[in-house]
């Protein structure tokens, strides 16, 4: 890796943008944070990797690398090929999903019953926005692994609800 760093700044400045830097080397990819899922199966398998905030997968405020959220979170979820991402809602806020790599179908459920549907694959630069109260759902359809960014518009959003169309439906994170 080429070290980047410019040094033109006061030390103050320094010290601000060091505070405000994730780069990718620092990352972790958590393969536990979603872990109680595959109790559902191995299918919902996946990791998150965190840049600002903890997302709504639970509390990780200890983790000193996470870029602490004011207003959003954004992290990564890397998707091996065919898992799924449960059916779940987001009562309190939106959620945005970039895809940076592979295809990957999403899906927005019907609020009442869940039995309604709509889906589009997305690919490479696409993106959705899912507004609060939407159940939503995903599904690597690649060969290939994906990589989508996700972000949440709010600071620390309440841990989604799993309806009851959903395979996650009675899965405790125990």
């Amino acid at each position: 890796m080429t070290d980047t760093t410019v040094q033109t700044g006061t030390p103050e400045l320094e010290a601000l943008i060091d505070k405000c830097l994730a780069s990718s080397a620092t990352r972790n990819i958590d393969w536990d944070t979603l872990k109680f899922q595959t109790k559902a199966g191995e299918k919902f398998r996946r990791a998150q990797v965190r840049y600002i905030g903890s997302g709504a997968t639970g509390n990780h405020e200890g983790d000193s690398s996470i870029i602490p959220s004011d207003h959003f979170t954004f992290s990564n979820m890397i998707l091996p090929s065919g898992c799924v991402g449960p059916e779940h809602t987001h009562p309190d806020v939106e959620e945005a999903f970039f895809v940076l790599e592979g295809e990957v179908e999403f899906t927005v459920h019907d609020v009442e019953d869940g039995t309604r549907t709509a889906s589009r694959v997305l690919g490479k630069y696409d993106l959705l926005c899912v507004p609060a109260g939407v159940p939503r759902s995903l599904k690597t359809v690649s060969a290939e692994d994906a990589r989508i960014c996700v972000i949440i518009g709010t600071r620390k959003p309440a841990l989604p609800s799993y309806p009851a169309t959903s395979e996650m439906h009675g899965v405790t994170r125990d």
